[in-house]
């Protein structure tokens, strides 16, 4: 390999297990919202059943 190839899959290596690493973190840090933005009325679309096509 050469060395920018090499570079560069060391630069992706630390991109995505860094980012694996830092995600696990902040959910073990913040694991659930506590508050939420205001907004949306409820419809109640769970209360309605599945809709079946005829195919």
């Amino acid at each position: 390999m050469t060395p920018i190839a090499i570079t560069f899959l060391v630069l992706a290596l630390v991109i995505v297990w860094g980012g694996l690493l830092v995600s696990a973190l902040m959910l073990a840090r913040r694991p659930e919202l506590t508050d939420y933005p205001p907004g949306g009325t409820d419809d109640h679309r769970e209360d309605a059943g599945v809709i079946q096509h005829d195919t």
